[in-house]
């Protein structure tokens, strides 16, 4: 047998040394506190508003402002892991996101909150895809489906139960808290995923072969990307295409956007690789996420505003409005996990997608 078949052989069947459901544990935690971090501050804006001197429409861009850079960072994350390693980057990650949390809780003013929030949304980019990388590589296919399912407690949770934590939190503490709780979280999966956490060895090959980096590609998503995500969020309040300045950022979003994919599809190592929608199961994959975050995001964004500055809800009334929903996804994703071994995944998704059209 070859060298080169050797080498591949080994890769097949490489397994981490440490207890793979442990190391699920750890790189959901920080996945968790990542996705957390997009709507625990939501009901804390009113607070935020007043303690800052702000108006509640200036206090919208302490969300914006994070999930913008989030969106920028969390494509471009494959190239990172090849350039830096998955490990190192997933650390690098971690620290920062944590100290940009602790300084989120102390900024004086809402100009130096909304920096602090642009590196958190930055440095947690990368989380999300490292975790269910480490979690593909750690478990064998057919338990896969159980240890995504323990990732989408973080993922689906988390949005859920941000909200009600943040109004906790804000009612009996300060705003403040709602970023400060992220220290010891990220402390607590820093030495976990410094402990367990590998690169398998072809993450090594990736990096060898990396020549540089696509700065036009990235240009470009961060035009696209920025723009669009901005248009987005305040559409609603400036009158979207009645005002000049959404108007603009459309225009903006749909020219980065469509240049992106023209430039990455002829590039050789492209920051974004959107050859890989030429696969049908990840377009449809993708479609339907992009379908799922628009109806879980906008919900956990909008509700608590509406239940507070209109009904009169306090801030953790607000956030227990949606924790019902979190209660039953918390029920249901380990049966989930469990079906994945015995039907195909396409027959579960049909089957969800089907009870969701009904139920609406």
């Amino acid at each position: 047998m070859s060298s080169a078949g050797t080498e591949t052989s080994a890769e097949s069947i490489w397994l981490p040394k440490g207890n793979p459901w442990i190391i699920a544990i750890a790189v959901s935690l920080a996945a968790f506190m990542e996705v957390l971090d997009t709507s625990i501050a939501n009901v804390a804006l009113p607070h935020i508003a007043g303690n800052l001197g702000a108006s509640n429409d200036e206090s919208t861009w302490v969300l914006t402002s994070y999930l913008v850079s989030n969106a920028i960072v969390l494509p471009i994350s494959g190239w990172l892991v090849a350039w830096l390693g998955r490990k190192r980057l997933f650390l690098t990650c971690i620290v920062f996101f944590t100290i940009s949390s602790f300084l989120c809780g102390i900024a004086p003013n809402l100009g130096l909150l909304l920096l602090f929030r642009i590196l958190q949304g930055a440095f947690g980019g990368g989380l999300q895809p490292m975790a269910q990388a480490v979690l593909g590589d750690t478990f064998p296919p057919e338990k896969r489906g159980l240890a995504f399912a323990l990732y989408g407690v973080t993922a689906i949770c988390a949005p859920a139960i941000g909200p009600t934590l943040g109004g906790w939190i804000t009612d009996n503490y300060s705003w403040r808290w709602v970023f400060y709780i992220n220290v010891p979280v990220g402390a607590l999966a820093l030495a976990l995923v410094y402990q367990l956490v590998e690169d398998p060895p072809y993450l090594a090959r990736l990096k060898k072969r990396l020549s540089g980096f696509d700065f036009i590609g990235f240009s470009l998503l961060t035009l696209g990307v920025g723009a669009l995500q901005i248009a987005l969020d305040k559409g609603q309040e400036d009158d979207w295409l009645g005002s000049h300045f959404i108007t603009t950022l459309i225009v903006v979003a749909a020219v980065g956007l469509v240049s992106l994919v023209l430039w990455e599809w002829f590039q050789k190592e492209p920051v974004v690789d959107v050859r890989l929608f030429k696969n049908f199961n990840f377009a449809t994959s993708s479609l339907m996420f992009l379908i799922l975050g628009m109806a879980l995001f906008s919900s956990t964004v909008l509700m608590p505003q509406l239940l507070q500055t209109l009904m009169g809800y306090t801030a953790e009334k607000a956030g227990m409005v949606l924790s019902a929903g979190a209660l039953v996804v918390l029920v249901v994703l380990p049966v989930v996990g469990r079906l994945t071994s015995r039907f195909q995944a396409r027959h579960l998704i049909a089957f969800g997608w089907i009870t969701l059209a009904i139920s609406m």
